[in-house]
């Protein structure tokens, strides 16, 4: 049992609104039907919110890009260089790599996402308009092929089987050991 909600007319006269026991699908009066809703929700992969802290979230990055100072430069025990050497190089590589990364991804990082979208628009294109629909087809002309070569099959095969079956169903083996 829900209130009667009043809401106002154009010429200024309240009147009530009607108000179904499950509510309305914007604004759903129970918890069952607000999640339907929420399962069924779509979500714009346009508008979506990214992660600015973890950009890698299928860690489709992990075993390629992680390349640390240590795991390019490294100095055996009994070969050391002077320490603010080691110290000025580790600092050298690893700034060097931040920001030469980050002059690349700002010169070429839009370009190159315009042609990888553009590929994969490309790709999902051919996908859905050309190779889906192709293997449709041909599994539906695979389809009258096979029956007619099942067809052919339970005609001729089937009734030679059978009788080198019967044939061979009347040999009888024994095997005897004979000391």
């Amino acid at each position: 049992p829900s209130r009667p909600r009043y809401l106002s007319s154009p010429q200024g006269f309240l009147y009530t609104a009607p108000v179904r026991e499950q509510g309305n699908i914007y604004k759903p009066n129970n918890k069952m039907m607000a999640d339907e809703l929420s399962e069924k929700a779509v979500h714009d992969v346009h508008t979506k919110e990214i992660d600015l802290v973890n950009r890698d979230p299928k860690h489709l990055n992990d075993d390629v890009v992680k390349i640390d100072f240590e795991d390019v430069i490294a100095e055996p025990e009994g070969t050391h260089s002077f320490d603010g050497i080691w110290k000025a190089s580790f600092t050298t590589f690893t700034v060097t790599k931040y920001w030469f990364y980050r002059l690349l991804s700002a010169i070429f990082g839009i370009p190159m996402a315009l042609i990888w979208g553009v590929y994969f628009a490309i790709l999902s294109f051919l996908h859905i308009w050309a190779v889906v629909p192709c293997i449709r087809s041909y599994l539906i002309e695979i389809q009258c092929i096979s029956r007619v070569y099942s067809i052919c099959i339970h005609t001729f095969c089937d009734p030679l089987f059978e009788a080198i079956g019967k044939m061979f169903s009347s040999i009888r083996a024994t095997v005897r050991k004979e000391i």
